[in-house]
């Protein structure tokens, strides 16, 4: 599925977070017909890099 946000105002990606562990979408730029990834979407991996879960709260 594909969504086109013309006009996003102050809401661009630059504004998105990962509010409840949604990963940020991709971003393609359209130009004179021809489509190109401008950036890729986020990975869960992207997403939990920097995260540090103790060993000892894992522990049941």
């Amino acid at each position: 599925d594909y969504l086109a946000v013309m006009s996003a105002g102050a809401y661009g990606s630059v504004m998105s977070s990962n509010y409840n562990g949604r990963r940020k979408a991709a971003e393609i730029l359209i130009d004179n017909h021809e489509a190109y990834l401008i950036k890729k979407r986020e990975s869960f991996e992207d997403l939990i890099r920097g995260e540090q879960i103790p060993k000892e709260s894992l522990e049941l």
